[in-house]
């Protein structure tokens, strides 16, 4: 768990791969960020309850070189709660050469998880602090702005994604006017359609997503790539035929039904002209006390999957910041 602190702090870590040790930097930041409900957000509103979130960033060699960094956004279960794989991903990339900073957004929120209970924090707010981590990165002497992607996980893997939105990005975009170079969403949930939603960045957006994943559905993840492509963006959806959600968590080997937790596979999520989120059916505010939802979806680590996940990434990314072989 990420640790708060008034000021960053650094220390060095061995990390021990398969043939030799890699000594990697971590420093420690406070980031700035707000929180605020959904359709304040949409609604172009940014002022809201000023949060202290905190970010843990990898710097994989020594040197005054730029380095290209990944932001890394987690799930529902927080900073190494169950599903979590935002160490594994931290250390495959640090491995490439490539700086990571896992974001940390419930700890300052006084949250632990939103398994339970999702409506304890609006979908949007990770956004934010994936901009405000965005800002704090860009000024710090061992990282190219110009080289910062962001990839997340299901409730992180949803951030990542509508991080595109040209909406969001004029409300909650960086000072410095930058844009993420790349989108990695991992399953997230594509449930919710929002106002101009196919104007978004022209950088690349991946989603990688199991077909028979039963929390985060991706039948609808495959019906806004749709609607991307129409609009000629540089979008793929990769499809694992065998893989349940959160396929690249070696931690769950054995597949876990995670009993109570509550997803909107069978609701259609739209954005009403008020801004707030409407039951399509009902065409009243959206609750997860609504008739469509469903609870107790499979977590299941597909080994096959995850090392497909992770070459595909690593291809990606290397012809994104034209790293050296």
């Amino acid at each position: 768990m990420i640790k708060q602190s008034a000021i960053a702090f650094a220390f060095l870590v061995a990390i021990v791969g398969s043939a030799t040790a890699q000594v990697t930097r971590v420093e420690v930041y406070p980031i700035a960020s707000v929180t605020l409900a959904d359709s304040d957000f949409l609604a172009g509103r940014s002022n809201g309850q000023p949060v202290t979130i905190a970010g843990e960033l990898h710097i994989p060699k020594a040197g005054a070189d730029r380095l290209p960094a990944v932001i890394l956004l987690h799930g529902a279960g927080g900073m190494g709660g169950v599903g979590g794989s935002i160490d594994e991903w931290s250390r495959a990339l640090n491995q490439l050469g490539i700086a990571t900073f896992a974001i940390d957004s419930f700890s300052g929120r006084g949250i632990i998880s939103t398994i339970l209970d999702q409506a304890r924090l609006g979908r949007l707010n990770m956004v934010a602090d994936a901009y405000r981590a965005l800002d704090l990165l860009a000024k710090h002497p061992r990282i190219d702005p110009h080289r910062i992607a962001v990839m997340g996980f299901s409730r992180g893997g949803q951030s990542a994604l509508y991080s595109a939105m040209n909406r969001l990005y004029a409300t909650l975009g960086p000072a410095n006017k930058l844009r993420f170079a790349a989108h990695v969403a991992f399953y997230p949930d594509c449930t919710t359609t929002y106002r101009d939603d196919s104007d978004v960045s022209d950088k690349p957006i991946r989603i990688l997503h199991g077909t028979p994943d039963n929390y985060n559905p991706v039948a609808p993840c495959r019906a806004y790539v749709e609607r991307l492509t129409s609009a000629h963006k540089d979008v793929k959806l990769i499809e694992f035929p065998d893989a349940y959600h959160v396929f690249d968590a070696p931690s769950l080997r054995t597949p876990l039904t995670l009993k109570g937790a509550a997803t909107t596979r069978h609701c259609q999520l739209v954005e009403a002209d008020d801004h707030q989120i409407v039951n399509h059916e009902t065409q009243k505010p959206f609750s997860y006390a609504d008739a469509c939802v469903e609870k107790d979806p499979m977590l299941a680590y597909n080994e096959a999957a995850s090392n497909q996940a992770h070459l595909i990434v690593r291809d990606f990314l290397t012809e994104i910041f034209q790293l050296k072989p």
